[in-house]
């Protein structure tokens, strides 16, 4: 069970003595409770006190990592069950399938989608995250689509319950840190000696959740607490049940044998049928899947799943925010028109987006809104000529920016009389209401 405030403050120094930087320990310990800051912070507690509060207050669903350099990713450190009661921690991740079972043509498909799936969302990448290299019976083929895999630059899932061929593979790629895959009840200390071995986060599956309870529990007996659960199971019902049944047993009943990241294959699931992959995939990024595998991934099944999960990984407690300034689009400088919107960050994109495909220099400006979208900064006050001059006012507009022009949000062009009145010698333009007519509006104002 997880400590309260209380139970931290009790062995605390109870000095008040600032350096954590919480007013009192009283503070210090509410805040570890709540998540908010790490014991860390106070350097005064003692390495076995540490430890202890470590133990107590870890997340109920372990942290791991995989990978190394850009392809390192978190998972797990999940807290609820539901993200409006805080928020989830570490992101999905999407993979993609090869398998010695497949034909070369299906890989090489396979690893082309991998190529073609790369750009941008909302200030973030979107692309493949891992390959799945998945063993059946050619020991030679597997290795050698190990190492095309490894050439994509991309975290590895190596999934192979033969410990020979497993070891080959991690001579090709172990330094990459990728994810040995494939222990069970009958293979799991060999599996097991070969994660120690080259350092890297074990796999663990069982035909039925309690299989795969007691092969967690031995190899966390043998001292290997780096794991990730396989839930895919015989049907779809079965591994979204399974799913469902870890997660809520980690951070609900407490289970800490249950308490890591999980994988879903999808690809096994719903073999052949790509349809079904993506809905699983959607499913599972609601659900409860840390890793999901699919046998390809398309751009057209990128949009909608890249999209879900950027919308459910994001902190609903804090909006989606860009820093306020001015954003110089398409080569603007002093002598360019000035357009402006809030700091929400969709907003920003989708609007930035518009800018830049018009061709016309501009001057964008971002106002603080408290992350919020135009009409609903209009609402709540929080966008209005006076937050506008003041904006105008702190980042030195006038001084930058010689251009008097100031295109605003058509969607409160109500505001035009009042901004004229704030910001005098300007002149001020409502935009079209939605952005996908700015492009002709900037031109024809350009003209």
């Amino acid at each position: 069970m997880a400590l309260t405030g209380l139970d931290i403050f009790k062995i605390t120094p109870k000095t008040n003595c600032k350096d954590c930087g919480s007013p009192t320990c009283m503070a210090f310990a509410m805040k570890v409770a709540q998540g908010a800051i790490t014991l860390d912070k106070c350097p005064h507690l003692s390495a076995e006190v540490r430890a202890k509060l470590d133990e107590a207050t870890a997340p109920p669903m372990k942290t791991i990592k995989i990978g190394t350099g850009e392809g390192e990713f978190t998972l797990g450190g999940e807290t609820v069950l539901y993200r409006h009661e805080k928020t989830f921690v570490s992101k999905n991740l999407f993979a993609v399938a090869l398998s010695d079972a497949y034909s070369d043509a299906q890989n090489d498909a396979a690893l082309a989608d991998v190529k073609n799936v790369d750009y941008e969302r909302i200030g973030e990448r979107m692309c493949v995250d891992a390959i799945f290299v998945d063993y059946v019976s050619d020991g030679a083929r597997f290795l050698e689509l190990v190492k095309k895999a490894k050439e994509t630059g991309k975290t590895l899932i190596i999934n192979c319950g033969d410990a020979a061929v497993a070891s080959g593979a991690l001579e090709i790629a172990g330094a990459s840190k990728p994810v040995l895959g494939g222990a069970d009840a009958s293979n799991f200390a060999a599996l097991n000696e070969l994660a120690k071995k080259y350092g890297v986060v074990l796999g663990v599956k069982g035909k039925d959740l309690n299989e795969l309870h007691d092969t967690v529990e031995k190899l966390e007996a043998l001292g290997n607490k780096e794991l990730i659960l396989d839930v895919t199971m015989a049907s779809i019902k079965d591994a979204f049940s399974a799913a469902v049944q870890v997660r809520r047993a980690s951070v609900k009943d407490g289970d800490r044998v249950f308490g890591y990241p999980s994988i879903v294959n999808a690809a096994k699931l719903a073999a052949g049928d790509m349809n079904m992959q993506a809905a699983l995939a959607s499913l599972f990024t609601l659900k409860y899947g840390s890793v999901i595998v699919m046998e390809r991934m398309t751009y057209s099944d990128a949009l909608p799943l890249y999209g879900l999960r950027q919308n459910i990984f994001t902190n609903p407690q804090k909006p989606m925010k860009v820093e306020p300034g001015i954003y110089p689009i398409n080569g603007a400088n002093e002598n360019s028109v000035c357009a402006l919107t809030v700091d929400f960050a969709l907003t920003y994109f989708v609007v930035s987006g518009e800018l830049e495909r018009s061709g016309v220099p501009v001057n964008f400006l971002i106002t603080d809104a408290g992350g919020y979208s135009v009409l609903t900064a209009w609402a709540a006050g929080k966008l209005s000529a006076s937050s506008i001059a003041k904006f105008f006012q702190e980042a030195e507009i006038e001084g930058k920016i010689k251009n008097r022009t100031l295109i605003i949000p058509g969607k409160v062009a109500v505001l035009k009389g009042e901004i004229e009145d704030k910001l005098p010698g300007w002149k001020i333009i409502p935009s079209p209401p939605e952005a996908i007519h700015l492009v002709k509006f900037l031109r024809e104002l350009n003209a």
